[in-house]
């Protein structure tokens, strides 16, 4: 991406309103939309999902067409963490399909088109999602259904300017394996905005984030994509200029080092990438796929497969109905989670420069043993205290951080379309002097220039690592 267009996404990024469709318009649109869409969900039984049956001798669940997904069990053997070896179900997905927005030039600020779009598992139905969001079952229609709207501008069909092109992960806990290819794609014609989208800035996404399960995770990630352009620490004051301001406080010009600087950070990229390496030389992780019916400790009766603690999640089955979709009915597996988790990253400023805690964290869908993970990252177990497996790390600094500490809170969604029901807290909180600098062996202090810099590299960041990061607001 050209420095030029990198500045024209820093201008997008602190437009938080718009004359185009101001903010208090697309709240209204927003909730109009969940008020026109008529949207029936109904759990069933796994016997009566229609085109998905149950196999007989591996008790995985698969579609009839050998097509969208599949419910399978894996064998994990590792010798990184805490438990060392365990079984469980997991989505298999091998297919690669499209995140991808449409960005244009509106009044001399890039406006991103956007989609009003509901997935089965949505908590509040209608929810924030890029122009196109296909699998590709989805968008090569073995659904039977209508073709998704703008496909051709993502497909080679149209021409376009690629901005943004990345084969990026998706939960690692849940999928075997499974990459979506996020792409931003920016076009100078007028095009026909057709019902359920509309024109909002970057900023604007990012405001909205601030509110509980309004942003999907599908637009959390392609935007966490964005390139902001690396400067030396002389150029600052020059950039300083876009926020409008002749001046900017402390904590903001910290942050803008953060963000653009590739000369003041603890740690240097060949240092980041040397740690990442060790650990990856390091340790193993070996995942074998198994027959469903044979994962321990979990139980398969007919509606549902449960861990006999209760404990992770559920794997249910559900009838949808959705009035504007491509296809208007459907049934489907998905999982419902045990309980809400908490994604957050610890920050630090730390030689003038805000630094961001990550960890080296394994999973078992991850193509290369570990990735880049929240400081405190816990979707599938229970984090509170007592209930527990095992100690999480820096979980007692985020839970009991004070409100001037937080720069965000707020519950955010996975993937509707897969989970059901599924909010984890993102949380953002600043620590001080007292915190140490030096931290565990698979922890890492980063700059954003530096997080930024590694996302344009696939699979290094994980998707809450990325979720946490489109959150964040260049001014505070």
């Amino acid at each position: 991406m050209k420095s030029l267009k990198e500045l024209e996404f820093l201008r997008s990024a602190l437009q938080s309103d718009s004359d185009i469709f101001p903010n208090e318009k697309f709240l209204e649109w927003i909730k109009q939309k969940n008020q026109d869409v008529t949207v029936k969900i109904t759990e069933v039984p796994f016997k009566e999902l229609r085109k998905w049956r149950v196999e007989e001798q591996t008790g995985n669940l698969v579609h009839e067409t050998g097509k969208f997904f599949s419910i399978e069990g894996i064998q994990v053997e590792t010798d990184f963490g805490n438990v060392n070896s365990w079984t469980q179900p997991i989505i298999n997905q091998a297919e690669i399909g499209f995140l991808g927005i449409i960005v244009k030039k509106i009044n001399g600020i890039l406006h991103f088109l956007m989609q009003a779009k509901i997935e089965p598992g949505n908590i509040n139905v209608v929810q924030l999602s890029p122009t196109l969001q296909a699998t590709k079952s989805n968008y090569s229609q073995v659904h039977k259904g209508k073709k998704p709207l703008y496909l051709e501008y993502f497909n080679g069909e149209n021409k376009v300017e690629v901005i943004v092109d990345q084969l990026q992960s998706e939960q690692g806990a849940r999928f075997l394996k499974k990459r979506n290819r996020n792409i931003i794609v920016e076009i100078s014609e007028d095009i026909e905005l057709y019902d359920n989208f509309c024109w909002v800035t970057l900023g604007q996404i990012k405001e909205f984030i601030k509110n509980d399960n309004i942003v999907n995770m599908d637009t959390r990630t392609v935007i966490s994509c964005i390139q902001y352009g690396s400067y030396t620490s002389s150029t600052i004051n020059f950039h300083s200029a876009i926020l409008g301001e002749k001046t900017i406080n402390k904590k903001e010009r910290a942050l803008l080092h953060s963000i653009l600087t590739n000369d003041v950070a603890l740690n240097s990229i060949d240092n980041i990438i040397s740690w990442l390496t060790g650990l990856k030389s390091h340790y193993e992780l070996n995942v074998k796929q198994i027959p469903l019916n044979t994962v321990d400790n979990w139980v398969n009766d007919g509606t549902s497969i449960y861990h006999i603690q209760n404990k992770y999640f559920k794997v249910i089955g559900v009838n949808v109905e959705i009035s504007n979709r491509e296809v208007a009915s459907w049934d489907q597996p998905i999982i419902r989670p045990a309980q809400e988790g908490v994604i957050a990253f610890i920050t630090k400023e730390i030689q003038g420069v805000y630094h961001f805690l990550v960890q080296a964290k394994l999973e078992a869908g991850n193509f290369d043993i570990v990735e880049l993970a929240p400081t405190v990252q816990c979707l599938t177990g229970n984090y509170r205290k007592g209930l527990n497996s095992y100690k999480v790390p820096f979980i007692d600094t985020v839970l009991n951080a004070s409100e001037d500490q937080v720069w965000y809170s707020s519950f955010q969604s996975e993937e509707g379309g897969r989970f059901y029901h599924e909010q984890n807290r993102n949380m953002i909180v600043e620590v001080g002097d007292d915190f140490p600098v030096e931290v565990p062996t698979n922890y890492s202090w980063m700059t954003l220039n530096q997080l930024y810099d590694f996302i344009r590299f696939n699979n290094y960041l994980n998707i809450s690592a990325r979720s946490l990061l489109s959150a964040i607001r260049y001014k505070l």
